[in-house]
């Protein structure tokens, strides 16, 4: 891993403390898939991070996009309402707040909300977040090459 994307990993993790996230050094590994690394468009003009889909009763703003979905065994170019975000702390603080809100419409919000650690956490969102079936094995890898105990600011809080 490139020192680049460590200290990238660093700071995302420090905006997702910020941001409340329970897991803040999953969380910037999660967004590191997701947005490979701050890179996609989404996340360097909206600071939207995980792709997060437009809410039923939109707080910021909205941006339209295609995107890749894993629908009915491939992978489909489709296009989709996204949310448009202030600030990466708002990203972070937002997507927890799904996560809550949701959690008893979607059985594996609560199950990650009630986690007892990372790993947990991240297989049980992955479940329903994203269409990608190989996600949580894709985050976790990230965190594998990048995560040592001790290593970040999130430390002081949770990992």
């Amino acid at each position: 891993m490139t020192l680049e994307r460590k200290q990238w990993l660093e700071a995302m993790a420090q905006a997702a403390v910020d941001g409340g996230h329970i897991f803040p050094n999953m969380a910037a590994c999660e967004a590191a898939e997701e947005s490979n690394y701050g890179q996609s468009a989404l996340a360097r003009d909206d600071n939207n991070l995980f792709g997060m889909k437009q809410h039923q009763h939109p707080v910021y703003g909205t941006i339209s996009l295609p995107t890749r979905e894993f629908l009915g065994g491939s992978w489909k170019v489709v296009s989709a309402n996204f949310v448009e975000y202030p600030d990466i702390k708002t990203c972070f603080q937002d997507r927890m707040a799904t996560l809550k809100h949701l959690s008893g419409s979607y059985p594996h919000y609560a199950q990650a909300l009630a986690a007892p650690g990372p790993f947990e956490y991240v297989i049980a969102v992955s479940k329903t977040w994203s269409t990608d079936p190989g996600r949580a094995a894709k985050v976790i890898g990230i965190y594998n090459e990048w995560y040592t105990p001790g290593s970040t600011v999130a430390d002081s809080l949770n990992t």
